[in-house]
């Protein structure tokens, strides 16, 4: 069983992402896989994808994943990338889609009227390119990684929570909103960090270690994630 699962439901480029993990994990295995039971028997869980949620919902039920994906996310180190994210909430703007609710919160998109800048200039949706990333709370995948990196991002639209205690950073465009969420064993980011060079690898790095403390104490789940 492989080391790391970067789940595949038919969205986005997943091998950037399993290369730029296998870089700098060369001693794990990893797989992309849309195989229920591969992504059961991983240690770790890794939940990209890009493009629209709707579509995103569609061909993750399509494929069978859900349960794996919400098994992984309750039990496993989990890292979701852009769209991995979004899912984790309650429901989307985006086709007013119901997502898998293992957070509280909802994914609004950037409000055409605000998109201006200090100077007065029309900001364009989709928000794309390099930004800087604020550290809101100490994580161990911020290690290594000076506060206000900047990571590569690619979306129209981002993540409300009415819960603080999950945000672990944000960024602006031109507002503050949520790019990074904590909680337990899951971390999950809006930017790619497959994209955004030595920070967006070191943050790859240190999920390929990260044991989460909620793990710790359950001998299935410490198995599991590797810790013996």
């Amino acid at each position: 069983m492989p080391d790391i699962a970067v789940i595949d439901y038919g969205m986005g480029n997943l091998r950037s992402v399993s290369k730029a993990i296998e870089h700098v994990a060369p001693g794990l295995k990893v797989v992309v896989t849309s195989d229920a039971a591969t992504v059961a028997g991983a240690a770790r869980v890794v939940f990209p994808g890009q493009g629209a949620m709707p579509d995103c919902m569609r061909e993750m039920d399509a494929r069978g994943l859900r349960a794996a994906v919400l098994d992984a996310a309750r039990n496993k180190p989990f890292l979701g990338i852009c769209i991995g994210l979004q899912m984790l909430f309650e429901s989307s703007e985006e086709g007013a889609v119901a997502g898998l609710g293992v957070l509280a919160g909802r994914v609004r998109r950037f409000a055409a009227a605000a998109m201006i800048d200090a100077g007065g200039a029309r900001l364009k949706v989709p928000h794309m390119g390099w930004n800087c990333v604020r550290q809101v709370a100490a994580h161990a995948l911020w290690r290594g990684i000076p506060d206000q990196s900047r990571f590569y991002f690619v979306h129209s639209y981002y993540v409300e929570t009415a819960a603080p205690g999950l945000v672990a950073g944000t960024s602006e465009y031109p507002s503050r909103f949520t790019c990074a969420i904590a909680r337990d064993n899951i971390f999950a980011v809006q930017f790619h960090p497959e994209k955004s060079a030595t920070a967006g690898l070191q943050l790859l790095a240190n999920f390929a270690q990260w044991q989460p403390a909620t793990l710790r104490g359950d001998p299935r789940r410490r198995a599991a994630a590797g810790a013996g």
